[in-house]
C-alpha cells in the first residue's frame, strides 16, 4: 500500500473517540469465508440465502441449526489477524467504539469490546418461540478447542428451550428480520460522537448499517474508508485507503512506526 496522508496520520493520532465500522472484508482476511461463499461438502448445494430466512427455520429448524452450527464451528478454528488486534491495541490509546456486521466474534477473541453486532452473534443463541436467552456453554461442540468441521458434519437436533420447551436458534438477523433490539441506535450515537469514523471492509450497501457513516458525515466527523477497492461509501469518505484491514489499521495504530522505518 502507498504511504498514508501524514494528516491522517495526524489525525490517528490526536483522536479521543475513534468508531469503527467493519465488515465481511474484516473477517475474510482471518479466512472467515464471506456470506455468499459457496459451501463445501454436505452444504455445497444450499445456498445461504436459502437457510438464512424464517420460513427456512420453520420448515426444517434441523437442517437450518445445522448449518450455523457448523459455521460456528468453522469460525472457532480461526484466529483475529492483525487488523483485529491493532484495534485492540489502539484502545489502550483512545476510546474505541466497534460496530460491527460481523456475526463472529473475532473482534471480541482480539480484545475489543464490541459495542454493537448490528446482525447478531453466531455464538449467542436465544429460543425461537419465547426469545428466551440460551446460554453458549450449553451447545455441543462449541468449545474453543473443537476442531473446523468443514466437510460432512451430521444433521443435529436444535436444544429445547428450558423456559418453554421450544426450539433454539442462533441470534442472527435473517433476512427479513428486524435488527437487534438498540443496535442501530447505539452505532448512530457512535458515528456521531467520534473524532473519527473509520469503515472497514464493507460494501456500503447493506441497509441500514450503510446509513451509518452517512451520519458521521453530514455531522462534520471525518470518515476513513479502509477497503481494497471503491464502494458505494468512497465519494463520501474523506480519506479512502486502499489496502486490506491487516495491513493498513496496524499503521494507522498511534504510535505505529512508519512503512520502512528501520526495526
Amino acid at each position: 500500500m502507498e504511504d498514508l496522508d501524514p494528516a491522517l496520520l495526524e489525525l490517528a493520532r490526536s483522536a479521543r473517540t475513534v468508531t469503527v465500522l467493519t465488515g465481511a472484508g474484516m473477517s475474510a482476511e482471518s479466512g472467515v469465508p464471506t456470506f455468499r461463499d459457496p459451501g463445501t461438502g454436505l452444504w455445497a448445494r444450499w445456498s445461504p440465502e436459502q437457510l438464512a430466512t424464517p420460513g427456512a427455520w420453520e420448515a426444517d429448524p434441523e437442517l437450518v441449526w445445522s448449518w450455523y452450527l457448523w459455521r460456528a464451528r468453522q469460525l472457532r478454528g480461526l484466529r483475529p489477524n492483525a487488523g483485529h488486534l491493532a484495534l485492540a491495541r489502539w484502545a489502550d490509546r483512545a476510546r474505541v467504539q466497534v460496530v460491527t456486521q460481523n456475526v463472529d466474534d473475532l473482534h471480541e477473541r482480539a480484545g475489543s469490546e464490541v459495542l454493537a453486532h448490528l446482525h447478531g452473534s453466531l455464538f449467542a443463541f436465544r429460543c425461537s418461540a419465547c426469545g428466551t436467552p440460551f446460554p453458549d456453554q450449553l451447545v455441543p461442540g462449541l468449545g474453543l478447542d473443537l476442531p473446523a468441521d468443514p466437510e460432512e458434519p451430521a444433521r443435529e437436533r436444535p436444544p429445547a428451550c428450558p423456559a418453554c420447551g421450544g426450539p433454539v436458534r442462533p441470534s442472527v438477523v435473517w433476512f427479513g428480520e428486524l435488527l437487534p433490539e438498540g443496535a442501530m441506535e447505539r452505532g448512530a450515537e457512535a458515528v456521531a460522537d467520534a473524532d473519527l469514523v473509520l469503515v472497514v471492509g464493507t460494501s456500503g450497501l447493506v441497509q441500514p448499517a450503510a446509513s451509518l457513516p452517512l451520519i458521521a458525515a453530514g455531522r462534520g466527523v471525518p470518515v476513513v474508508e479502509v477497503n481494497p477497492e471503491d464502494t458505494a461509501l468512497t465519494p463520501h469518505a474523506d480519506w479512502a485507503v486502499r489496502a486490506r484491514s491487516a495491513e493498513a489499521l496496524p499503521r494507522l495504530l498511534p504510535g505505529a512506526r512508519p512503512a520502512g522505518a528501520d526495526s
